[in-house]
């Protein structure tokens, strides 16, 4: 029985408390209300910014030749390492080029020896001096051409060998591959994207914040270094196991939206994040020194926050506040509109109006006058509060 007239006494005073805050107060029969004092304390906050995943290097495959593909040496999600061949595209043709290039050369290999054969066999006959000079150059130029000729072979069949190479579709970087869109049989050419090969081992995440937070970091003069380790919220809500470093800011402000864009990486050991994916950054912020209030003693109309502010003839003063964005749900910090020393009034709002005269008590007189007016209340009165 004792319990439960405890649990009731609680219950009252909550009521009244309750009454106190944004729909009133209880009537004590005078003009008291609770006052603090403005100071400091230590505060954490965080901001979130939308950001899009990326791979620290995403290269799209497409071939340099066109063609039908006649294998896909590759699975979607396969991790592949540089130079690895991911498609083949029928080189028939090609390989026929490569054959007529080098019987090209054969040939232009067979006229150079002879060219040169005869070169120095008139050579000899000039030093026994058997024929003249026009004989001896006639003979040199023969040598010289075939010698070109050879050379013009030779890079015809390169340049054979190195197109039919096209044919084989190699990864350029080490990374994870993306979608195949094409399948054995299709024909493709060079402006067809085969798949996208991603290094995922660290992932790029993007986000824009606004021209006054990227204002508000730099002006310590430290730039990007003062930026805490920062946080990824995934599509699913939960947080990315591992913390990223912004390491990059861009220079130019986008005049369309005022917005700055940074890039943070983060590890991706497990390989959870994918390119392409997107979540939130979470920068977390520290004040030493913030000033922070209860909403409850904070009225707001049109967007505009106001609280009650105690002059030094104990007359209230309507008074607007600005406030971090961020907040926990039971308190603002307050970044403007109040100052270490001021005081404000922390219940009973609603009951004010702006240069009303009252009576300053502290809260702990206040809650004391609650607990006393409980105890004095009726039977009625207690289920009046009740139903408040």
């Amino acid at each position: 029985m004792k319990k439960n007239s405890i649990l009731l006494m609680a219950a009252i005073a909550a009521s009244l408390v309750s009454c106190g805050g944004g729909g009133g107060r209880p009537t004590f029969g005078d003009n008291e209300y609770p006052v603090v004092t403005v100071g400091t304390q230590s505060a954490a906050s965080q901001a979130t910014y939308p950001a899009s995943i990326k791979g620290v290097q995403d290269v799209q495959i497409s071939p340099k030749v066109g063609g039908f593909i006649t294998q896909i040496n590759v699975k979607e999600g396969q991790t592949v390492s540089a130079g690895q061949t991911l498609f083949v595209i029928d080189n028939a043709t090609y390989q026929a080029q490569v054959r007529q290039m080098q019987a090209a050369v054969n040939t232009a290999q067979a006229a150079c020896n002879t060219a040169k054969l005869s070169y120095e066999n008139s050579l000899k006959l000039f030093e026994s001096k058997v024929i003249g000079d026009f004989e001896l150059q006639s003979a040199t130029n023969s040598y010289e051409s075939a010698k070109a000729s050879l050379a013009q072979a030779q890079a015809s069949l390169a340049s054979a060998k190195e197109t039919l190479s096209f044919c084989y579709v190699k990864s350029p970087a080490s990374g994870v591959v993306g979608t195949l869109p094409f399948k054995v049989g299709a024909l493709v050419n060079t402006a067809s994207a085969l798949t996208t090969v991603s290094n995922i081992s660290s992932m790029e995440v993007y986000f824009s914040m606004s021209e006054k937070d990227a204002l508000a970091m730099s002006k310590d003069g430290n730039g990007l270094t003062s930026i805490p380790a920062v946080q990824l919220q995934l599509a699913d809500g939960t947080i990315y196991a591992h913390e990223g470093k912004v390491t990059k800011m861009s220079g130019v402000i986008d005049a369309a939206t005022g917005t700055v864009q940074l890039i943070a990486i983060f590890p991706n050991p497990e390989k959870l994040l994918k390119s392409g994916g997107s979540g939130a950054i979470i920068i977390p912020h520290s004040n030493a020194s913030a000033i922070v209030i209860p909403q409850s003693c904070v009225m707001e109309v049109q967007n505009k926050k106001f609280v009650y502010v105690l002059g030094k003839d104990n007359k209230v003063q309507y008074t607007e506040i600005q406030v971090a964005p961020q907040n926990d749900g039971m308190n603002y910090v307050v970044t403007g509109g109040l100052k270490v020393g001021d005081k404000y009034v922390t219940n009973g709002i609603t009951k004010l109006s702006d240069k009303m005269e009252i009576v300053p008590i502290t809260p702990e007189r206040y809650q004391q006058k609650i607990d006393e007016q409980a105890k004095e209340m009726t039977a009625g009165e207690i289920v009046g509060a009740m139903k408040k």
